[in-house]
């Protein structure tokens, strides 16, 4: 079996990563926290020039025509330098599932735009393996050949600046539904709100007698259920992607930390204990790697990776908590301030493993996976 990349997967993942780490630098991102934006636009418009927007996107769409493990190339490299664009929101949950179920039509309006830089999208599935006691609801009533939308969605991913949302939706049969709908249209009601000190915005999304019509539907009418859990296993798949990046770089800023640090007299790096520390990091951030990416074949290839998802996932909630936290204690005093650089990995390594569901939320999932399936067990422990 051949593990490495192809020449335009080396590609693609060379290119992201010189455009993050022109970009995104240390110095820029502390000057950019302070003047209160969100998301660097120029970065955006850079990666739409590139070609990076349009990663997963076909080519008759204005794309490059390659697929999830490409996009996964992409978002490494944005974690690597927790650069503050919405590439997770529009790329995952916009651009994968408007590609897998939309119309022609529908690809050809919003696919387009995504790939040059000119609208960006999101997806108001927050509670998908949270508690339900959580769960927020809208409900759509057939009017002819419109649709009637109501309710509330809560904490969508960078919905404070998605110009479309995917919104599922009950009908009064009680089958899902999922809509695209235009953040700017009536009835639509947007409300910023801050997750933590990351920078990043989310946002409650509030639906008034909007009206939306077919063409507004995605796939089918009933056909929410599916298209949701297949969109929520290639969103876990993102957060894996972007934990690899977080993790692996504050492992690596710390190993180059505990190297110049010295301590009476020699580098904190030779003490035994920081070093069987940093040694468990390592084994974190690969045992996050390997199963995020055999979790990523399966799905490329098309085969059923329910049960490798949710371990994937489970690492990357689990294992990061280790990494970071070891990396921002093993900085000392410094790793407490928020605007060193070592802290932004802890702060997105967290808020990726809340997100969809935490460790023990992933462990619930995969135990009534287990439990349905006994073929699913095997693969599993082969994990």
């Amino acid at each position: 079996m051949d593990f490495t990349f192809s020449d335009d997967q080396d590609s693609i993942r060379e290119l992201a990563y010189q455009i993050f780490t022109d970009r995104a630098s240390d110095e820029f991102l502390l000057a950019f926290s302070r003047t209160g934006e969100t998301y660097d636009e120029t970065l955006w418009q850079t990666l739409a020039e590139q070609g990076l927007l349009g990663v997963a996107i076909p080519e008759a769409c204005g794309g490059t025509g390659f697929g999830l493990m490409e996009l996964c190339l992409v978002l490494e490299e944005q974690g690597r330098r927790v650069a503050p664009v919405p590439l997770y929101a529009s790329l995952v949950l916009g651009g994968l599932p408007i590609t897998a179920f939309g119309t022609e039509a529908q690809q050809q309006r919003y696919l387009p735009a995504l790939a040059d830089g000119s609208a960006k999208f999101s997806a108001a599935i927050a509670e998908l393996a949270m508690n339900p006691a959580v769960a927020t609801a809208v409900t759509a009533t057939r009017e002819g050949s419109d649709w009637r939308l109501s309710g509330r969605k809560a904490v969508v991913p960078d919905g404070a600046v998605a110009n479309f949302i995917l919104v599922p939706a009950q009908d009064e049969q009680g089958r899902q539904t999922v809509f695209i709908v235009d953040t700017s249209a009536p009835g639509v009601t947007v409300q910023t709100v801050e997750i933590g000190l990351s920078g990043g915005r989310a946002a409650h999304l509030d639906l008034d007698n909007v009206t939306v019509g077919e063409d507004a539907v995605l796939g089918a009418p009933g056909q929410g259920a599916d298209i949701l859990e297949w969109l929520e296993q290639r969103a876990n798949i993102g957060h894996c992607a972007l934990q690899v990046g977080v993790t692996e770089e504050a492992m690596k800023r710390t190993a180059a930390f505990l190297s110049e640090r010295k301590q009476f007299g020699v580098p904190l790096g030779t003490f035994q204990a920081l070093a069987m520390r940093m040694a468990d990091c390592y084994i974190d951030v690969e045992g996050i790697r390997s199963t995020y990416w055999l979790a990523v074949w399966r799905l490329s290839e098309g085969l059923d990776a329910r049960a490798e998802v949710r371990v994937a996932k489970w690492w990357a909630c689990d294992a990061s908590h280790r990494v970071v936290s070891s990396t921002q204690h093993m900085h000392g005093g410094i790793g407490a301030d928020v605007e060193y650089p070592i802290h932004r990995f802890f702060l997105m390594a967290k808020l990726i493993s809340f997100s969809l569901g935490n460790a023990g939320q992933q462990l619930e999932q995969l135990g009534r996976l287990l439990a349905s399936d006994d073929s699913l067990g095997f693969r599993a422990l082969e994990v």
